[in-house]
C-alpha cells in the first residue's frame, strides 16, 4: 500500500475514511463518465474524498509537489454536482492519454523532472508513487484496457492499493466477459452498417467496413452474427482474399438487392501477410497505429471480382467506422454496466480488498485478481467460434452459452 505518512504539503482535506483516486486511460469509449459518476457518488456517500486524475497516467506523473504550483491540469476534486453533469455523456471528462510512466521517452518527461530523468527511456514510477502519497491517496481505481491496466498491475506490485475497472471497445481485457464500451461499439456498428446498405444496394456493390480489433475480432464477430454482415475477417485467422472474394460474390448474387457486406477487423491479416499500419510511429506501449487493411481488402476484392462474376467487375463502397463508433453517448448496457462496476469497486474498497479487477463472468458480476490482465490473452477461439471455410462466426448450439457468447475463458 502507499505510505500512510502525510506530509504538510499534501492535499489533505479531512475525510471520514480516506481518499480514492480514479483515472481513465487509453482510448475513449462511451461508458467512462457513468463509471466515474458511480464511483464518486457512492464514495462520497460512504465518507471518502474522490480525486479525478486527469489525462490517464499523465496527470499523476506530471504533478508538482508544491501547494503553490498549478496542478489543475493534473487532478481535480470530484463532487456529486460535477459527475452528475457528465454522467450520461460519452467520452471522459477527466480526459485520457496513452502515457506509460514506466517507459517514458526523454522528450515526454515533465520539465521539472528532466534533471533527474534524462535517459532515452525512463521509469517515473517512483514519482507516481510519491505523487499519490502527496495527494493522500488510499485507493487507486484505473479504468482502462490491458495497456492502462498493465501499469495498474505494476503499481499494485509496488504496494499501491489498486482496484481496476475494464474498458475497451475490443472487449479483449482478460478475466472478464465484458469491457465498458463494447456494447455501444457493436450497437453502432450494426446501425451504421444497416445505414450504408442503402448505398451498397443502390449501386450493387460490395460494402467493406473496417472496424476496431487489433488482436481480437469480437467487434467484427458479434455484428456479423447479428446479421449486419455476410462475412468477417479477424486478427486471429489469416484469411485467403480469393476465398473472401468468391464468398462475397456468391452472397451478392444471391441477394435480390445485389450487394454483400464484410466487416474487417483493423488487425486482420492476409494469408502470408502482416498487420497493416497507418504509419510506423509507436505509442508508449509499443503499438503502431493500425489503419489501411480495409483499403487493401477493397482494392483486392475489386480486382478479383471478375474471376468469380463472369468477368464483370464489382465496385466497392469502403468505409472505416473508427471514431464514429467510439464517440457519442453510451447505449443502455454501457450505462448500466459502468454503474455496477463502479459500485463493485467501492464494495471491495469498503471491505479493505485491493489488487482486484471487477468483472462480468457468465452473466454475473464478480472480481478476480488484477494480475490476470498481464497473465493471459483474450481472443476469439477460432476452432470453436469461427468458420475458416465460410469466414464467418458459427455455433453448434447456443444452449447455456454466455450472454455475449464468447466468454473470458476462451
Amino acid at each position: 500500500m502507499v505510505s500512510k505518512k502525510k506530509s504538510k504539503i499534501m492535499v489533505n482535506v479531512k475525510t471520514t475514511k480516506g481518499v480514492i483516486a480514479i483515472l481513465t486511460g487509453g482510448g475513449d469509449v462511451p461508458g467512462l463518465n457513468p463509471a466515474i459518476r458511480a464511483v464518486t457518488i457512492r464514495a462520497n456517500r460512504e465518507g471518502y474524498k474522490v480525486i479525478g486524475l486527469r489525462r490517464g497516467w499523465a496527470g499523476i506523473t506530471e504533478i508538482i509537489r508544491d501547494h503553490k504550483a498549478d496542478n489543475s491540469n493534473c487532478y481535480q476534486i470530484l463532487t456529486d454536482d460535477i459527475v452528475n453533469k457528465a454522467g450520461r455523456t460519452g467520452g471522459t471528462f477527466l480526459h485520457t492519454s496513452r502515457t506509460r510512466p514506466s517507459h517514458m521517452k526523454r522528450e515526454s518527461v515533465p520539465e521539472h523532472l528532466r534533471d533527474t530523468y534524462n535517459d532515452e527511456i525512463n521509469d517515473l514510477t517512483p514519482e507516481v508513487i510519491k505523487n499519490l502519497e502527496w495527494l493522500g491517496v488510499d485507493y487507486l481505481i484505473p479504468i482502462g484496457g490491458d495497456d492502462t491496466l498493465s501499469y495498474g498491475v505494476h503499481l499494485y506490485k509496488q504496494g499501491v492499493k489498486v482496484v481496476a475497472i475494464p474498458k475497451t471497445m475490443d472487449n479483449d481485457v482478460p478475466g472478464t466477459d465484458y469491457c465498458i464500451g463494447f456494447s455501444t461499439c457493436v450497437t453502432r456498428t450494426i446501425q451504421m452498417t444497416n445505414s450504408l446498405r442503402t448505398s451498397a444496394g443502390s449501386h450493387e456493390r460490395f460494402l467493406v467496413l473496417e472496424v476496431f480489433g487489433r488482436y481480437a475480432g469480437f467487434t467484427a464477430m458479434l455484428p456479423t452474427m447479428a446479421g449486419a454482415a455476410n462475412r468477417c475477417v479477424i486478427p486471429e485467422y489469416k484469411f485467403d482474399i480469393e476465398l473472401l472474394a468468391k464468398l462475397l460474390v456468391e452472397d451478392r448474387n444471391s441477394n435480390p438487392s445485389k450487394y454483400s457486406v464484410v466487416l474487417v477487423s483493423e488487425g486482420a491479416m492476409f494469408e502470408g501477410g502482416e498487420m497493416v499500419f497507418a504509419d510506423q510511429e509507436r505509442d508508449a506501449y509499443g503499438h503502431a497505429k493500425l489503419g489501411g487493411i480495409g483499403d487493401l481488402v477493397s482494392d483486392e476484392l475489386k480486382k478479383l471480382s471478375p474471376k468469380f462474376n463472369n468477368g464483370k467487375t464489382i465496385n466497392v463502397i469502403n468505409q472505416k467506422l473508427g471514431y464514429m463508433v467510439r464517440g457519442g453517448d453510451p447505449d443502455a448496457l454501457d450505462s448500466i454496466v459502468p454503474m455496477a462496476y463502479g459500485n463493485l469497486a467501492l464494495d471491495l474498497i469498503l471491505k479493505g480488498v485491493h489488487g482486484r479487477i471487477v468483472v462480468l463472468k457468465n452473466g454475473r458480476y464478480d472480481n478476480v485478481p488484477i494480475d490476470v490482465v498481464t497473465a493471459s490473452k483474450k481472443v476469439v477461439k477460432v476452432s470453436e467460434h469461427y468458420n475458416i471455410e465460410r469466414l464467418r462466426p458459427y455455433y453448434h448450439s447456443f444452449e447455456m452459452k454466455p450472454f455475449l457468447l464468447m466468454a473470458s475463458d476462451n
